[in-house]
C-alpha cells in the first residue's frame, strides 16, 4: 500500500473585530456559534462537544461552558465587539447570554431573540373517537 503525504491544515488567524454570537438553546443541548457580520462561521462550541452527556447537556452550567469555550476561540481571531442572537426554549439560554457579557475583553452591542413563532401553526391531529 502506498504511503500518502498527509499534511495538517494550518489554522488561519483572521483579524475580525466585530461578530455575532448565535446561541441555539434546545431542551437537549446548547450550540454556540461565533460568526462575522456577514454570517461566515469563525468558531463554534456545544455543550455535548465539551464532554457533557445526557441530561447534563441541557443545564445552564453546560451552556455557560460552551459560551466560554467558543469565545476563547473567537478571541484568537480578534473578536472584540459582538451582537447576540438567541434561539430556542432551552434552560441554558439566559445563562449563556449573561456569560457572553461576563467574558473579559468582549463588548456586547445588541441582543436579539430569533426564536421562530408560529402564526397559526400546523393542523392539529383529528379528534380521538373512543
Amino acid at each position: 500500500m502506498a504511503k500518502r503525504n498527509i499534511t495538517k491544515k494550518k489554522n488561519i488567524r483572521k483579524n475580525i473585530a466585530r461578530g455575532i454570537v448565535c446561541i441555539a438553546a434546545s431542551f437537549n443541548n446548547t450550540n454556540v456559534t461565533v460568526t462575522d457580520e456577514m454570517g461566515n462561521v469563525i468558531c463554534w462550541a456545544t455543550a455535548g462537544g465539551l464532554g457533557f452527556k445526557g441530561s447534563k447537556k441541557s443545564t445552564p452550567y453546560a451552556a455557560q461552558q460552551a459560551v466560554e469555550s467558543a469565545l476563547a476561540k473567537a478571541k484568537e481571531h480578534g473578536i472584540k465587539e459582538v451582537g447576540i442572537k438567541v434561539q430556542g426554549p432551552g434552560s441554558g439560554r439566559e445563562t449563556a447570554v449573561k456569560s457572553v457579557g461576563a467574558v473579559e475583553g468582549i463588548k456586547v452591542l445588541w441582543i436579539k431573540d430569533i426564536t421562530p413563532l408560529p402564526h397559526n401553526g400546523c393542523r392539529p391531529p383529528k379528534r380521538r373517537r373512543v
